[in-house]
């Protein structure tokens, strides 16, 4: 998996390894789905404080599209976890669907190429 980091914040750029193992941690078991990942983090309001740390994740997929999940945070380990399980949420519902789907043609495949009255489908 390629994944490229961005930012123009000098504390988010001291994050560069930590974000590269989050992002390989939660894509671990969809990660040939997610050929390529960009993490882009930043800061909305400068130094005024509050929850304005925001990690945008854009990922580019086989089969899903192109998916990108932002979220804002208090801190940039928060904004990065929370958009990256709102990311593996999304590839991982469309994986279930693409295979359901698959699994449902499949099925119907068999079904009509049966003779009718058998009801049995090959072991």
């Amino acid at each position: 998996m390629q994944i490229l980091f961005r930012t123009r914040h000098p504390e988010a750029a001291l994050m560069r390894d930590a974000v590269e193992r989050r992002v390989r941690f939660a894509f671990r078991r969809l990660n040939a789905l997610v050929p390529r990942a960009e993490v882009k983090l930043e800061d909305i309001n400068g130094p005024r404080g509050g929850p304005d740390k925001r990690c945008q994740i854009a990922l580019r997929t086989d089969g899903a599209g192109a998916v990108v999940v932002s979220s804002v945070a208090k801190d940039w380990r928060c904004a990065l976890d929370e958009a990256l399980a709102s990311a593996a949420r999304h590839l991982l519902r469309t994986w279930r669907r693409s295979t359901a789907q698959r699994k449902q043609l499949r099925r119907d495949g068999r079904a009509s190429s049966e003779p009718h009255g058998t009801g049995e489908y090959p072991a």
